[in-house]
């Protein structure tokens, strides 16, 4: 009995592999993969970009497998977590504010963030509207993982490798951010600037919470070049500058447009894993969790107007998101050395009373 049942539990861990290809992916749904637990649909937008939805018993994920493994969507207990945008769908681009109306994008990775005058990179970097070189599902006991591969190199110039992953979990609110970046080059090493950016949706009312103290957080005070300020935010913005106050409530959304934006100072001062709260009505919670010593910086922006409304209560980041010459000049920006390999992993969603 006791040999019958370690043969058993061995079969439950063991993992299946999909692999995906772009000419899989078709204007009409199809089913992929069904078990008790996940449901895995294909699909291609009109724009022509290929999309899985991944199912479990409390909502879905649409992910995009060849675009930046980019979540475009994210749908639990019948509440999108996404935020209000102007796009009806994914569109190619050669950088974010191409298509953006996603829940999650990888922000980065050579540099990130919005560029300073000085900075020749491209809003929030290279990586997120990447076109990905390989994709595949992974299915083990009770978890569904969307995989995909993409390697990055220039004459001259870096070389990496990314592995992005999204992980559902059977009966689960909560789902997993995973990106993991390996420096190829044999002799140099390459900068890294890396940021999970999830676009929540904005909660009218909603507390924000964390285990992290709020004198840990500053106002902005750089007013980046797509921000045209008016007169009344700017008054806003010199209250909140005097006051030193975090916004922990949404209940002032007339005074988020243009963006309102903090940002933290190291995190691994005040915890190992930071965990931030947003608390709507009816008991949910929208979670998100890290280790601050993958991410010693998190970015809280608010924005509200008639097109776009977003409560990005936590923004995971390895520096601040104003560009790679102001991460080298606070001693943010990471030196990946040759062959070497970083790690990050967030977990985020929806939990309820």
């Amino acid at each position: 009995m006791k040999a019958h049942t370690k043969r058993k539990k061995e079969r439950e861990f063991k993992m299946t592999k999909i692999n995906l290809r772009p000419d899989m992916f078709h204007e009409h749904e199809f089913t992929l993969l069904e078990n008790d637990d996940f449901q895995v649909t294909t699909f291609k937008y009109p724009s022509g970009i290929e999309a899985a939805t991944i199912r479990n018993s409390r909502g879905y994920l649409t992910v995009l497998p060849f675009y930046g493994l980019i979540v475009w969507d994210a749908v639990f207990d019948g509440i999108s977590l996404k935020m209000k945008d102007a796009f009806t769908q994914p569109l190619p681009g050669k950088e974010i504010a191409d298509t953006y109306g996603c829940f999650q994008f990888n922000s980065g990775l050579l540099a990130n963030g919005n560029p300073a005058p000085e900075d020749t990179h491209q809003q929030h970097g290279e990586f997120p509207t990447s076109r990905m070189d390989r994709a595949f599902l992974t299915v083990t006991d009770h978890n569904l993982a969307v995989h995909a591969e993409h390697e990055y190199v220039k004459g001259f110039g870096d070389h990496y490798l990314a592995q992005p992953r999204v992980t559902m979990h059977a009966d689960s609110g909560l789902f997993d951010l995973e990106m993991q970046v390996t420096n190829l080059s044999n002799s140099q090493a390459m900068p890294l600037q890396y940021m999970c950016h999830m676009n929540y949706a904005y909660q009218d009312q909603a507390q924000i919470s964390s285990n992290i103290p709020d004198e840990a957080f500053t106002l902005r005070q750089t007013i980046p070049a797509h921000v045209h300020p008016n007169e009344d935010w700017l008054a806003f913005n010199d209250e909140l500058k005097q006051s030193g106050r975090l916004i922990n409530c949404l209940d002032d959304a007339k005074h988020y447009d243009p963006e309102i934006v903090f940002f933290s100072s190291d995190l691994t001062k005040y915890a190992a894993e930071a965990e931030f709260k947003m608390t709507a009505g009816e008991g949910k919670h929208f979670v998100t969790k890290f280790k601050t010593a993958d991410f010693p910086i998190v970015t809280r922006w608010l924005m509200y107007n008639g097109d776009q409304q977003v409560a990005a209560f936590a923004l995971p980041g390895t520096s601040t998101p104003e560009g790679r010459l102001a991460a080298q000049k606070a001693g943010t920006l990471i030196m990946l050395p040759p062959h070497a390999t970083k790690h990050f992993h967030v977990t985020t969603g929806l939990v309820k009373d």
